[in-house]
């Protein structure tokens, strides 16, 4: 969209009012364009431990999302982002987990960030979103629950394609397996051979590279069979 001077003007006046109390905020905070998902704001911590300045974020475009966030995690924001923004509501916010190369790395680092719409247009649409970003390791005290949901992201993650490959009969006994059932319980609930289900049993192991009933409640639970 294109952006008059008089909509500038306000963007300047909503990012210096941020700019006034970014250093006082417990999490980075980023302003993007909609559009194309430019950076129009990040706050000095968020510059720092990416080693670069706001002009040079500015420069990428959106190209800086491929330099330092992995692109896969977005396979799980995505989708909320998009439905967020049809509904074009200016309350609601969405909150995922992120992978963030940092400047001196090369591993990633955890973070949980939260973004909601920003500003509209004259219209009423929204052209601007913004976001706060927290490191998992400053949380000192977080919940169980939430490095519980961090693991089974990094989990469906890294496994989703061997998962891909089961059969439905194949996620029917995985699930039953979970259980504790044995074969021959297996057979008499789902009225097939017992040697059905124990040649299942192998095609599930060598697939998803797993042996014991704790594999297969681990890809139970994270795939929500049980």
């Amino acid at each position: 969209m294109l952006i008059n001077e008089h909509t500038e003007s306000l963007i300047s006046e909503r990012v210096k009012a941020i700019e006034a109390i970014a250093d006082q905020l417990p999490a980075i905070v980023i302003v993007h364009r909609i559009e194309d998902f430019s950076v129009v704001y990040m706050s000095p911590k968020g510059l720092s431990l990416l080693g670069v300045s706001l002009d040079e974020l500015k420069q990428m475009r959106a190209e800086y999302q491929h330099r330092f966030f992995n692109i896969e995690d977005s396979d799980d924001y995505w989708p909320k982002f998009k439905v967020m923004l049809s509904k074009n509501d200016m309350d609601s916010s969405i909150s995922y987990f992120q992978q963030v190369k940092l400047a001196g790395s090369e591993n990633w680092a955890w973070y949980i960030s939260a973004t909601k719409l920003f500003m509209q247009d004259e219209e009423g649409n929204a052209f601007l979103c913004i976001t706060t970003a927290t490191a998992i390791d400053e949380m000192k005290h977080m919940p169980a629950k939430a490095e519980r949901l961090l693991e089974e992201s990094t989990f469906l993650r890294e496994n989703y394609q061997k998962f891909s490959t089961l059969g439905k009969r194949e996620k029917e006994i995985l699930k039953m397996v979970s259980y504790g059932k044995s074969s021959p319980e297996i057979s008499e609930e789902l009225g097939i051979a017992s040697a059905t289900v124990d040649a299942h049993r192998k095609n599930i192991k060598k697939k998803l590279s797993i042996s014991s009933y704790y594999d297969f409640a681990q890809y139970a639970r994270a795939f929500d069979l049980i």
